[in-house]
């Protein structure tokens, strides 16, 4: 059973999305929920995000939705360092700061701003080390940022249990046909 989840995912720019509003969001939202509510109906009780752009934060925000449902989900933001949205659009940094009102917990990792590609391997060695699962938008076919996640994962599960739930971009094209019957 999965008590503490991860969710990451693609950065909102690397799917050619650039507006928060963008109707895709929607539809990644709606399975991100789904997936969420299913866990919580088999007793997840904490999700994990980085606070990064794209996936990361509508799958908080998805979480969110579903807390007058789930009242006992709690909602971990651990970024991998200090700031990491001072340079994003507004858009993204409102988002962010809604996302951040509404954790039950938030710290970063690292104790000063952005110096070096190790506060993100240090951030995903967390992450694997503090979750039993994670939550992935993720396909093969579309390189990105979640790739090191995922195989890291991977390797992780490997010595020790560890549930990975991919999103791939025909789930998405399957809940776009859903709605559009």
């Amino acid at each position: 059973m999965l008590k503490v989840v991860a969710i990451t995912g693609y950065k909102s720019f690397e799917l050619g999305i650039y507006k928060n509003s963008d109707p895709a969001v929607q539809y990644i939202k709606k399975l991100l929920s789904r997936q969420i509510a299913q866990l919580a109906e088999e007793g997840l009780e904490w999700v994990i995000i980085s606070g990064q752009q794209g996936v990361e934060l509508w799958g908080a925000e998805a979480l969110i939705a579903l807390q007058d449902q789930y009242p006992d989900l709690k909602l971990a933001v651990i970024t991998p360092f200090l700031h990491q949205e001072e340079k994003w659009n507004e858009d993204n940094q409102q988002l962010y700061e809604k996302v951040i009102a509404h954790a039950d917990y938030v710290a970063s990792l690292s104790k000063q701003p952005y110096t070096a590609p190790w506060q993100f391997r240090n951030k995903n060695q967390f992450f694997l080390e503090k979750t039993n699962g994670a939550i992935i938008l993720y396909d093969e076919e579309k390189e990105g940022s979640p790739k090191y996640y995922y195989q890291l994962a991977q390797n992780y599960r490997e010595k020790q249990p560890y549930e990975i739930r991919t999103i791939d971009f025909y789930d998405l094209q399957a809940i776009v046909d859903e709605d559009n019957f």
